[in-house]
């Protein structure tokens, strides 16, 4: 089976996993070490919830495997513990019958690739990002954030996406194009592959032809590309729900360009403005709760109860993530509650259904983050004949 819209019914789909309690046995400090150990607890009991939710409706669920030995997560030279394989959408997307998955090079050849000026050099592999002009890697490295060793954190994560779909005799291939190709940032349409224009440079229309040339080299003629302005991963900024309804956070978006005589429900204030406060504290603490040494740090410890204990109720009560996961046509897995929201779906004759992923922005992920389709029940439509 393959995968064309993400409305049509699901059969098939990867779900994340975090760390065991038991991985956070290395901190010392007793505040710190309770409150991941119960980041970790309340993590999987909204995993499980959600899996139950997608098996009732006759989905198959597939999970990578994790350790609780933390050793084999600890990166020396980045002295931190690699992430876990919490997010499947953000590193693959399935594309009609292709699996495509992130290899840990190319995902950095493209994070320079999404940042760099049209004038710096092409950089085809990691060798040659190492050998860029220094005055471009200190600007990569200070303005943009960019971490020429975050492969080796990559290699860790992506290695357990790449074993359970080995283990489940799952046909994929590597992404070898320095363009994105996952799901969080490529909305699929039928036969439109929707880009966020932030991640290509696509205002300047040589890159924007560029990454044209670059799908229309690995699909043929099969997709056509648009693209859209929001900033983010486009799945937690909109949602095209069904045919003719979408869900925004942001109001300024051209839709009528892209998605043209679609509803658009704007639910202005939601998701990352209510979160600010909390989003810029655990940015001020750059992750230190990853970091040995650290454990007995104050700092690390005021981040973590904030976000751990007063953060997640205000969070759950208030704020609503269109990072939703579509079962099918007529039933939907989202969050929260919003009555805007509920009102518009049951006018479309969809039923939502609430699972709450309670730390879902300590983990960078929502509930579209956390899965991947692998097989729907789909075939190719052209939602957009004119």
């Amino acid at each position: 089976m393959g995968v064309y819209q993400h409305w049509d019914p699901l059969k098939t789909c990867l779900l994340g996993k975090s760390y065991p309690p038991e991985f956070y046995s290395w901190i010392k400090d007793p505040k710190a070490r309770n409150a991941m150990e119960r980041v970790s607890i309340e993590t999987e009991e909204d995993f499980i919830k959600i899996q139950t939710k997608l098996e009732s409706f006759g989905v198959d669920v597939i999970r990578p495997d994790v350790s609780a030995d933390h050793e084999q997560y600890y990166i020396p030279e980045l002295n931190k513990y690699a992430a876990p394989p919490m997010t499947p959408r953000d590193h693959s997307g399935k594309f009609g019958e292709r699996l495509i998955i992130d290899s840990p090079i190319q995902k950095t050849i493209r994070d320079y690739f999404a940042v760099s000026d049209p004038s710096w050099p092409e950089c085809k592999n990691f060798i040659d990002i190492q050998n860029l002009d220094d005055w471009i890697l200190r600007e990569l490295r200070d303005i943009h954030g960019f971490d020429t060793n975050k492969y080796l954190e990559q290699k860790i994560i992506l290695k357990s996406f790449y074993d359970v779909l080995d283990n489940h005799n799952i046909t994929y291939e590597l992404n070898s194009s320095p363009v994105q190709m996952n799901t969080a940032d490529v909305c699929r349409v039928g036969n439109y592959l929707i880009y966020p224009n932030h991640r290509i440079n696509s205002a300047d229309p040589i890159i924007a032809n560029r990454l044209k040339e670059m799908v229309k080299s690995n699909f043929g003629d099969q997709y056509k590309i648009g693209f859209y302005h929001e900033q983010g991963h486009s799945d937690g900024m909109f949602c095209p729900v069904v045919p003719g309804l979408i869900f925004s956070l942001q109001g300024y978006v051209e839709y009528e360009e892209s998605f043209p005589g679609w509803e658009v429900i704007e639910l202005p204030g939601q998701s990352w403005e209510k979160v600010r406060p909390f989003l810029n504290l655990k940015e001020n603490n750059q992750g230190k709760w990853w970091v040995p040494g650290e454990e007995n740090n104050n700092a690390l410890t005021k981040c973590v109860e904030q976000w751990l204990d007063n953060w997640v109720g205000y969070v759950e009560e208030t704020v609503f993530d269109v990072n939703m996961l579509v079962v099918d046509e007529k039933n939907v897995i989202c969050n929260n509650e919003n009555d805007v929201v509920f009102e518009a779906l049951e006018r479309y004759g969809v039923t939502p259904h609430v699972c709450n992923f309670r730390h879902r922005y300590f983990w960078d992920g929502g509930i579209h983050c956390i899965t991947a389709d692998l097989e729907r029940d789909s075939v190719m439509k052209d939602y957009f004949p004119k």
